[in-house]
């Protein structure tokens, strides 16, 4: 029972840091003068739970073995997304706890997806609250894809090998000792990214809600046009340059620092995610070349930047409706969903490098066939790349693939169209935001879903958020005996 009590002194801690966060909108609802003051009651609860919590489980001994470690991740995140959706329940929006929950797991798995339809004019202190849940998601994932996902041999922060004790009893302590540095890159980034927003024309508000829904890549905004709404290059291209900095690996960064200069041009995978943005923004643009001669070519080169930029990164900002720009499109960004950004970052989906080490695996497959007895190494990153690795990170992907068709199946099962199915599961277990349709697509949310459908999604965003594996191995009897 020692190690059960670790897991809810930490979960504890968890509670007890999201309430204080709750007082941060609470202020602002003072200032303002709403008439709602729905984060205080909300703060007090949390915070009580959370005291609670830590007071029952005081334990001297804080180790956890490998079961309890994904135990906790995934309670971590269910948690948090719980009591999260209590400034909802007691706002005045009139949300059940079905809505509530999805905007809180939407927010903390840096989703993006809505169920709330006039943002515009909803309580500036809500619309502050999700931008802290996805900025507080985002620092989250990047401290459990360094120090948790890698004992699954899937999670890719194997190729950066700044510490190579992976074993359970040391995760609290690599935790701590790479968070604060990790911490601080995050911050630095995030008021950077808030001060460029302001210069350019944003209000104090609508730039630090942005800065921290920019650099977590999770695509909440204060408007109902998105990022449109601001109809300014010069944001766009501040969000663009955010949301890759985002999109990289954040040990990258500490390893820059430590001195290591040409880790952002050597290192493969971050070459791989600008091959295939540069790629991808080539073929979009050359698309709207030719489909459209009424805007000029600078601005079909931005806008198709932007669009991929925040499509493959799992952002989801939208400048225009792209639903209406023909069929293509549709198909390319629902690609793009499933890819990604690179791991260890803020994005989401199948993650670059598995990408990389499907395309090495396929092709070693096929020359097996012209070579039968040849000895084949892969390598990745200057390292060597086992059989073992290899099959795991194929079986994710099958797992990936798996999962999506099983939601599109329940989603549509329940009475959904198929475009909003399809889009739906994607942008469920990609973590992306705005799906694809006249429904769930730019120019819409997820209000008008069944409850059951959001429901659905919600269970798709933890495991997307997550890894799969680190949840659906909770699953398996035998993860419990081993």
């Amino acid at each position: 029972m020692t190690s059960y009590k670790t897991i809810f002194f930490i979960l504890g801690i968890l509670i007890t840091i999201l309430g204080f966060s709750m007082l941060i909108p609470y202020s602002l609802q003072i200032i303002l003068n709403e008439s709602n003051h729905s984060f205080l009651t909300s703060s007090v609860i949390t915070i009580v739970a959370g005291i609670l919590m830590i007071l029952t489980n005081i334990d001297e001994d804080h180790k956890l073995n490998l079961q309890q470690t994904f135990l906790l991740s995934t309670l971590s995140w269910l948690m948090i997304a719980v009591f999260g959706s209590l400034p909802f329940i007691f706002s005045n929006l009139g949300f059940s706890f079905t809505h509530s929950f999805f905007e809180s797991m939407s927010g903390i798995t840096t989703t993006g997806s809505t169920v709330i339809s006039d943002l515009d004019n909803t309580d500036k202190s809500i619309l502050l609250w999700r931008a802290i849940l996805q900025w507080l998601g985002g620092i989250g994932i990047i401290v459990m894809a360094i120090t948790i996902l890698p004992l699954l041999k899937v999670g890719g922060m194997q190729f950066f090998k700044m510490d190579n004790t992976h074993s359970a009893e040391k995760i609290l302590p690599r935790t701590i000792h790479i968070a604060s540095s990790i911490i601080t890159i995050y911050l630095i980034l995030t008021i950077a990214c808030g001060l460029l927003y302001w210069f350019f024309g944003m209000s104090i508000f609508d730039s630090i809600a942005h800065s921290f829904t920019t650099i977590a890549t999770g695509g909440f905004s204060t408007h109902n046009q998105s990022i449109g709404f601001f109809e300014s290059s010069q944001i766009e291209i501040v969000a663009t340059i955010f949301i890759l900095l985002g999109s990289l690996p954040f040990i990258a960064y500490l390893k820059f620092l430590k001195g290591d200069r040409k880790i952002f041009l050597n290192d493969v995978q971050i070459k791989g995610l600008f091959f295939l943005l540069f790629l991808s923004i080539s073929i979009m643009f050359i698309y709207l070349l030719v489909q459209s001669t009424e805007i000029s070519i600078i601005n079909k080169l931005r806008v198709a930047s932007f669009n991929v930029v925040s499509i493959l990164s799992g952002t989801g900002y939208v400048t225009d409706d792209f639903s209406v720009w023909g069929k293509f499109p549709l198909i390319f960004f629902l690609i793009l969903m499933f890819i990604g950004g690179c791991a260890g970052s803020t994005t989401c989906g199948l993650k670059i490098f598995r990408i990389q080490l499907l395309l090495i695996y396929i092709k070693n497959n096929i020359l097996k066939y012209a070579y039968p007895n040849r000895v084949m190494l892969v390598k990745y990153n200057n390292q060597t790349i086992t059989d073992n690795f290899l099959t795991s990170v194929v079986t994710f992907i099958f797992a990936f693939i798996f999962l999506f068709i099983f939601i599109s199946t329940l989603l549509s099962v329940i009475g959904l169209d198929f475009v909003t199915a399809i889009s739906g599961a994607a942008t469920s277990i990609s973590n992306v935001g705005p799906g694809l349709g006249d429904l769930i697509g730019p120019d819409g949310n997820f209000s008008n879903l069944p409850d059951a459908a959001l429901w659905i999604i919600s269970a798709g965003m933890l495991l997307g958020r997550l890894e799969l594996f680190a949840v659906l191995i909770l699953l398996f009897p035998s993860f419990w005996r081993g």
